[in-house]
C-alpha cells in the first residue's frame, strides 16, 4: 500500500511521464524498443522458456576424417591462385560508387548475391556468381543467406583454397589511399616476427573491457558501429599506454576517412540535414595501437586485414541482422584470437569512403544494441579446455547459441565452415595459455608510454567543432572523473522495453554502470525485478556485483539528474534530500489517525530495537519517539564506507514490511547523523508536489538544479525537449537528437 502523502500528491497533480525514447527525429530506434527484433535477438528468451525447451545438439565432427577438397579442372576459375586477396561483395552500387581499385600484387575477388545485377562487373576483379558458389563443394555454402555480406564466406574459402596468406575484407566503396595496402597494414608478418614494438592500450583497469579507438585517432565524439552505446561518452584520452612486440597482429582493423564505420544511431543524429554527407578525418600520423587480452574493440568487414592464423575468424554469422553480423564476428574472433596468442591492432586511416547519404536502416543493426554489452561480458568470462583450436571455436559457437547471441543455424554453419577449412588444407594454429588468466604484471613507470591524440575538427550537428569541443570534452572528463566510479541505479516506473536503453545511453556516459530495476524483469535488456514500494531491499545485491565501486546513487525515473552540478560534492558522505522540505518531513505520531503511518511507526520501533547499539544511538539522537520521518527517497547516494552498514541493516529488517519512503530515511539516520551528511548535495532541487494541469515541460525543468522532479517523458517529442534543455549543462547531449 502506498503512503497517504504519495496518494494525495498523485491525485492532486498530473505528472508528465518522461521516457527517453532516444533519437526522436528518427523512428528507427523504436524498432529496437517496441518490437521488430530478429530471431537471433529473441532467441535468448525462447532458449530459456522453460524445462520443455529443446536443448541444442552439440555438433560431432571427426576432424581426421574430413576429406580433402582439391581444385579440379571443372572448378570455377581453376587457374586462379594468389597469396594476397581482396574480398568484397558485388553490391548493386553504380560503378562510380565503387572506387575500390585493383591493387598491385593483390587479387580482387567479388562475390554475388541475389541482388547483384546479371551484367555486374568491376575492373580487375574475378567474380564468384551464385552458380559458381554452389559448384565449389563447400558444406557451409548451404547455410548462407540469399543476400548479404555473409555470402563472402564462399569467397574466403575460395581464396584459402587458392593459396591465400592474407585476406583483406573490403567494401567496394573503399578508395585505398595511395593505392597501396602494404604501406598501411602490416602485410608481411612472417618477416617482422618479434621485430616491431607496438603501442598498446593499458590493462591497468581490470574493469575496462572495451575501448573506442576513434578517440586515439583524434575523433572522440565519434564512435564505431558495435561499440556499446553506454560507452559512447567515454571520450577521455589514455593516461598512458604500454607496449607489445609485433608479430601477433593477426587481425588488423583500418580506419575510414570520409564516412567512418558508424552505427545508425550516430549517422542519423549527427546531421543538421538529411542530405548532408559526412566527411570526417582521422589522424594519419597517430601510431597504430594494439589491444591486450581482456580489452576489445569493434571490428568490421569493410576495411580489415586477416592473416592466415586468423582465417577461421572470417566467417560471418548467418542468422543475425545484416549490420550486426561483422560486429558479432569481430568480438567472437577477438576472444578466440587470445587462445593462440594473437591480438587485434587498429591502424590509422587506410581508405576513404564517400558518404552517398543512403544509410542502412536501424533495423539492420538491432542485434548489436540489444546484445553487444552482454556479449562482451560473456566472452570475457568464457573458458574452454578443449584440446585443439577448432574444438574450442566450436565450443564457443555452441555457448553463444545457447546464450542467444546467434542462432542454432550459426552453430551448424560454424561446424560446416571449420570442416571446409580442413578440407582445403588449412592448418590449425597451436593453442597458447591465456594471459588474462595469469597474474597481471605491475606496470612500472618505465613501462608507461604517453601519446596525446590531436584534437581534429569533427562534425557536430552540422557545426564544426574546433575550439568549443575541447571545453566540452574537458567538462565530460571532469564529470566522468568525479562520478565515473559511481554506479547509478535507476528504478523504472514505465515499461522497460521503452526506456532501459535510453537511461543507459543518457547516464552511462558519466557513471561507471547504470543498473535498471523495474517491477517487471527483462533478461534481454538486463533489467532486474524490484518492488518500488521496497526498492531499498534490492540494493545490497547490486552492491555485491560492484564491490569496488566508490558509491551508489539511487534514482527513480521521474527524477531527472543534472550530473554536471554534482561534480564537487563529497562522495565519502551520505547524500539525501533531508534539506528539501517538500521531500523530507516529520510525521507526528501522537493523535495520528492515519492507520498506514501508525503501522509503519510500529515496524520502525521494532527495527530500531533490533539494531546494534551504535545504530540505535544515531537514530535516537535525530528522531524522537513521538514521530517518524517520511521521505519519498526518489534520489539518494550511499558511499562505499556505508555500503556494509546499509546492507547489514536491510538484512536486519528484511522480514518487516517497511515502505521505501519510511525505510530509507530511517536507515540513513541510523548510519550517521544528519550533521555528517553532505550538506550541499541534493539541496537545490526543483521538487513540485502541486502542479497546475497546464504545466509544461519548460515550466518545470531547470539546468541549474541538482535534480528535477517530477518529469515523465513518454514520447519522442518529450525526449527532444529534455535533451535540448539539458544540453545547456552538457552540450554533448545534442548528439542524441
Amino acid at each position: 500500500m502506498a503512503p497517504p502523502h504519495a496518494s494525495a500528491s498523485s491525485s492532486r497533480c498530473r505528472l508528465v511521464y518522461v521516457v527517453l525514447a532516444a533519437l526522436a527525429a528518427v523512428p528507427f530506434l523504436l524498432l529496437l524498443l517496441r518490437g521488430g527484433a530478429s530471431p537471433s535477438a529473441l532467441c535468448l528468451a525462447s532458449a530459456r522458456s522453460g524445462p520443455a525447451a529443446r536443448r541444442l545438439v552439440y555438433p560431432s565432427v571427426a576432424w581426421s576424417r574430413v576429406p580433402p577438397l582439391p581444385v579440379l579442372p571443372s572448378s570455377p576459375l581453376p587457374a586462379l591462385r594468389a597469396s594476397r586477396w581482396i574480398v568484397f561483395s558485388a553490391a548493386p552500387h553504380h560503378v562510380r560508387h565503387r572506387p575500390l581499385p585493383a591493387v598491385p600484387g593483390w587479387q580482387l575477388l567479388a562475390v554475388t548475391d541475389e541482388t547483384t545485377p546479371p551484367d555486374w562487373s568491376h575492373p580487375g576483379a574475378a567474380l564468384l556468381t551464385l552458380a559458381d558458389q554452389a559448384r565449389l563443394g563447400f558444406r557451409s555454402v548451404a547455410f548462407l543467406p540469399e543476400r548479404g555480406h555473409a555470402r563472402k564466406a564462399a569467397a574466403y574459402l575460395f581464396a584459402v583454397q587458392r593459396g591465400a596468406r592474407v585476406i583483406y575484407d573490403a567494401d567496394a566503396r573503399n578508395a585505398v589511399q595511395g593505392n597501396n595496402l602494404t604501406r598501411h597494414f602490416d602485410v608481411d608478418l612472417d618477416q617482422r616476427q618479434g621485430g616491431d614494438v607496438l603501442l598498446q592500450y593499458s590493462h591497468a583497469d581490470p574493469n575496462r573491457t572495451v575501448v573506442n579507438p576513434y578517440v586515439h585517432f583524434g575523433q572522440p565524439s565519434v564512435w564505431p558501429r558495435g561499440l556499446p552505446l553506454h560507452k559512447a561518452g567515454e571520450v577521455g584520452v589514455e593516461e598512458f599506454y604500454t607496449q607489445v612486440f609485433g608479430g601477433g597482429q593477426f587481425i588488423q582493423q583500418g580506419l575510414c576517412n570520409g564516412l567512418p564505420d558508424v552505427d545508425a544511431v550516430f549517422y542519423f543524429t549527427r546531421k543538421s540535414s538529411e542530405m548532408e554527407p559526412f566527411d570526417l578525418r582521422f589522424d594519419a600520423d597517430a601510431p597504430k595501437v594494439a589491444l591486450p587480452q581482456g580489452i576489445m574493440a569493434p571490428v568490421n568487414s569493410v576495411n580489415t586485414l586477416f592473416h592466415s592464423p586468423a582465417f577461421w575468424g572470417l566467417a560471418l554469422p548467418v542468422s543475425v541482422s545484416p549490420m550486426a553480423a561483422d560486429v558479432i564476428r569481430g568480438y567472437w574472433s577477438q576472444r578466440i584470437l587470445w587462445e593462440i596468442g594473437g591480438y587485434l591492432v587498429v591502424y590509422p586511416p587506410t581508405v576513404h569512403r564517400v558518404d552517398n547519404v543512403h544509410a542502412h536502416p536501424f533495423d539492420d543493426e538491432k542485434d548489436i544494441h540489444v546484445n553487444v554489452g552482454r556479449m562482451i561480458d560473456f566472452l570475457m568470462e568464457w573458458r574452454s579446455y578443449k584440446q585443439t583450436l577448432f574444438e574450442r571455436i566450436l565450443d564457443l559457437s555452441y555457448a553463444m547459441a545457447e546464450d542467444g547471441f546467434w542462432g542454432e543455424k550459426d552453430l551448424q554453419f560454424m561446424a560446416a565452415w571449420l570442416q571446409d577449412l580442413v578440407s582445403v588444407g588449412y592448418q590449425q594454429p597451436r593453442l597458447m595459455s591465456l594471459e588474462i588468466d595469469r597474474p597481471r604484471a605491475t606496470i612500472g613507470h618505465g613501462d608507461k608510454q604517453v601519446f596525446v591524440p590531436k584534437k581534429l575538427p569533427a562534425v557536430h550537428l552540422g557545426v564544426e567543432e574546433i575550439g568549443e569541443v575541447s571545453t566540452e570534452i574537458d567538462n565530460l572528463i571532469k564529470w566522468r572523473k568525479h562520478l565515473g566510479d559511481v554506479v547509478l541505479i535507476v528504478h523504472c516506473t514505465v515499461p522497460v522495453d521503452r526506456v532501459a536503453l535510453e537511461w543507459r545511453l543518457l547516464y552511462g556516459r558519466i557513471f561507471r554502470a547504470v543498473v535498471i530495476l523495474s517491477e517487471q524483469s527483462n533478461s534481454d535488456l538486463a533489467v532486474e525485478v524490484s518492488n518500488l514500494a521496497q526498492a531499498y531491499k534490492s540494493l545490497p545485491k547490486v552492491f555485491d556485483r560492484f564491490s569496488g565501486a566508490e558509491g551508489f546513487m539511487f534514482l527513480q525515473d521521474h527524477m531527472i539528474l543534472n550530473y554536471w552540478n554534482l561534480y564537487d560534492f563529497d562522495k565519502a558522505k551520505l547524500w539525501i534530500t533531508n534539506k528539501v522540505k517538500e521531500s523530507w518531513s516529520d510525521v507526528p505520531l501522537h493523535g495520528n489517525k492515519i492507520e498506514w503511518f501508525v503501522n509503519q511507526a510500529d515496524m520502525v520501533k521494532k527495527a530500531i530495537a533490533s539494531f546494534p547499539f551504535q545504530y540505535q544511538a544515531n537514530y535516537k539522537r535525530s528522531v524522537s519517539e513521538d514521530k517518524i520521518i517520511h521521505c519519498n527517497s526518489e534520489i539518494f547516494y550511499i558511499p562505499r564506507r556505508h555500503i556494509g552498514d546499509f546492507s547489514y541493516l536491510v538484512q536486519a529488517i528484511r522480514s518487516l514490511d517497511i515502505h521505501h519512503s519510511i525505510a530509507v530515511p530511517m536507515l540513513f539516520l541510523a548510519m550517521d547523523l544528519p550533521s555528517n551528511f553532505e550538506s550541499k548535495a541534493l539541496t537545490k532541487l526543483v521538487y513540485r508536489t502541486n502542479m497546475p494541469s497546464n504545466a509544461t515541460f519548460a515550466t518545470i525543468y531547470s539546468a541549474q538544479a541538482h535534480a528535477v522532479y517530477p518529469m515523465k517523458v513518454q514520447n519522442e517529442k518529450d525526449f527532444v525537449e529534455l535533451i535540448r534543455a539539458m544540453a545547456s549543462g552538457d552540450p554533448f547531449l545534442m548528439e542524441l537528437i
